[in-house]
């Protein structure tokens, strides 16, 4: 007769208490900033979309923390069984259009009718990415679809021709440029073989309250909420110290942040505390 299987308590209880469709985030590669130094010719050149981050994984469409994104079944139907990586985009200026879309659990199928899914890589860590770009090209201009695209590649022989597209793109109301390495192999995490080349501005706003922090901020100030000369309102929750937090500016007082570009509202993009402005007085 067989003994029976005693599986020891840990992996009983582990058993359990893990969920059977735990989320999980996906590999992916993050941009560093474009230092202005390196050589033109080594990159493959694109613009940089202002749009929100899409993995498809053969299956799901997901955030790049792995939560599923819950698009019409029309809008996935035709992408491919193979991962690919992109943006889904409504246009200049309309990220928190379509940010609030895709927190909806039941799509809103009239409004996803104005997204595209803008592919910039399909992840292989057998091909560089130029090799992966020939590849997820001729697969997506494949696709019976209108909505799912190919980001278009460029490459620039020098840093004067890539300025030229650059400034192109700011002005038809495009977030910036980016560069990837024509001969890098895919790989998870922040990496220099991709680079971000965007503006940042600088502008003053006052200081009109302070929010409190949560998790590791709790008992320090979380965010400043502020007002542009515009009257146009925000909150600030990145850039400072630890101990300004602990000490924040205070209300009333003018500061410097420095933000990339603008929603079609008017509020400053990704905002981030620089100063506070000294006092003329």
């Amino acid at each position: 007769m067989k003994q029976p299987i005693i599986w020891p308590i840990a992996i009983i209880v582990a058993f359990i208490t893990t969920p059977l469709f735990a989320k999980q985030a996906p590999d992916v590669q993050l941009a560093k900033v474009y230092a202005q130094q390196q050589p033109v010719h080594r990159y493959l050149v694109s613009e940089k979309y202002d749009g929100v981050r899409a993995i498809w994984d053969g299956k799901h469409l997901k955030t790049r923390k792995g939560n599923i994104i819950h698009a019409p079944f029309w809008f996935t139907a035709v992408l491919p069984n193979r991962w690919l990586d992109g943006e889904l985009w409504a246009g200049y200026n309309n990220f928190a259009f379509v940010s609030s879309l895709i927190r909806r659990k039941v799509p809103d199928h009239e409004n996803w009718l104005q997204v595209q899914y803008l592919v910039f890589d399909a992840p292989d860590d057998k091909q560089s990415f130029e090799n992966r770009y020939q590849s997820y090209r001729k697969l997506i201009d494949e696709l019976p679809s209108m909505h799912v695209k190919a980001v278009e590649q460029l490459q620039f022989n020098n840093k004067l021709e890539l300025d030229a597209f650059y400034q192109s793109v700011l002005a038809r109301g495009g977030e910036g440029v980016m560069l990837h390495e024509k001969h890098a192999m895919h790989s998870n995490g922040r990496t220099a073989r991709i680079l971000k080349y965007k503006p940042k501005f600088d502008a003053e706003a006052v200081v009109i309250a302070h929010l409190p922090g949560k998790g590791k901020y709790e008992g320090m100030m979380g965010a400043i909420k502020v007002r542009m000369p515009s009257g146009v309102t925000f909150n600030i929750g990145t850039g400072f110290s630890d101990m300004q937090r602990q000490a924040p500016p205070p209300i009333g007082s003018t500061i410097t942040f420095q933000y990339q570009g603008k929603t079609k509202y008017g509020k400053p993009r990704f905002a981030s505390f620089l100063r506070i402005r000294e006092s003329l007085q």
